[in-house]
């Protein structure tokens, strides 16, 4: 008899009116609320606009839970196709099942095409959102201990998990308490979200470092818990298929790590951060001129005056030269006339 276990709900769904509330969307929707927020205020702090990292979200999170049910459909087919299976079962999102490795991986599909509508660098918004990500997947991992699902192999310890009889593996139905394996990946989960903050303030990690750091962290933390799960599962060489791809997943991340940081050190520009919908220059505190076309204006009319200025200053020097030259001119026609006079008077008989 267990002195003590963790006991799970009676209820994963509620119903208000003739509308279900489901424990496991709840999680899933909290879960996306607190990384985008948490997203937006690290995309903020690295020089970007508020609302970014949500408007990205648009088209990363529908394109995440579609790649999440695709994956977990593919590698668990038998659960839905077949003799005496339900095909429309595996539209049911609601009673579980989103594989972490197919939403990531159509999630970024998203992220791309939201950073690229935005003029955005993908692997800067990967960055902001990464220790959210972790939180969101913590929280998540909760509506497993709604739907009783993903537990671990059985166990006597302190913090076993107490599984109803309906919801308990065939191969041990008597049995009544198993390893939270919902409860070790929370943990690990929130883990993760703490080293990736730490580390990025520490060490300024940019273009997808911090990303890549999220990603190895928690495949370390998926392969051990994945090996104490005993849901049904493919097996390659004595692991589950999960186990294998937590292994080739931390050895990419890894590389892309190492790469980065040789080819690409240090962190993105702050203006590369603003996209092509950022906000105008401002004058306000720091006294430039709000709009750089009435400056050009007033410039271009400052030159237009000074040299028209200078025209007219040229045009009068030239008219009293003018003036000079006909004076000039006229006093020399009269000298002419007057000294031919002189002399018809000298030759005239006294």
């Amino acid at each position: 008899m267990e002195l003590a276990y963790i006991p799970s709900p009676a209820e994963g769904v509620w119903y208000l009116g003739p509308f279900p509330l489901r424990a496991y969307a709840i999680c899933i929707i909290i879960g996306v609320g607190v990384a985008v927020w948490l997203g937006n205020r690290r995309w903020i702090a690295r020089g970007g606009t508020a609302g970014t990292v949500a408007d990205v979200a648009l088209w990363a999170v529908p394109f995440g839970l579609v790649g999440g049910r695709l994956y977990h459909v593919v590698t668990s087919y038998e659960l839905y196709f077949g003799e005496g299976r339900e095909p429309i079962r595996a539209l049911y999102v609601w009673e579980g099942g989103l594989g972490i490795w197919g939403a990531v991986a159509l999630g970024a599909v998203g992220a791309w095409i939201g950073c690229r509508r935005r003029g955005l660098p993908l692997p800067a918004w990967a960055d902001a959102v990464a220790p959210g990500l972790a939180l969101a997947q913590a929280i998540g991992r909760w509506g497993n201990w709604f739907n009783q699902e993903l537990f671990g192999r059985p166990t006597d310890l302190p913090w076993a998990l107490e599984i109803d009889p309906e919801h308990r593996p065939l191969a041990t139905p008597e049995l009544a308490t198993y390893h939270p394996t919902f409860l070790y990946e929370s943990l690990w989960c929130v883990g993760v979200a703490l080293l990736v903050i730490w580390a990025d303030r520490r060490f300024t990690l940019g273009h997808g470092r911090a990303f890549a750091l999220y990603v190895a962290a928690y495949t370390v933390g998926r392969f051990w818990i994945e090996y104490l799960r005993v849901d049904d599962a493919y097996h390659i060489l004595g692991l589950r298929l999960n186990n294998w791809t937590s292994l080739l997943v931390f050895l990419g991340a890894v590389v892309y790590f190492v790469l980065s940081a040789r080819r690409r050190p240090g962190r993105e520009a702050p203006e590369t951060l603003v996209g092509r919908d950022g906000p105008e220059p401002s004058d306000g505190a720091d006294g430039e001129p709000a709009d750089t076309g009435e400056a050009a204006e007033t410039g271009e009319a400052a030159e237009t005056g000074e040299a028209a200025e200078a025209d007219d200053a040229e045009q009068a020097g030239s008219g009293q030269k003018s003036d000079g030259s006909a004076k000039e001119k006229k006093s020399g026609e009269a000298g002419g006339a007057a000294e031919p006079s002189a002399r018809s008077a000298s030759t005239q008989p006294s």
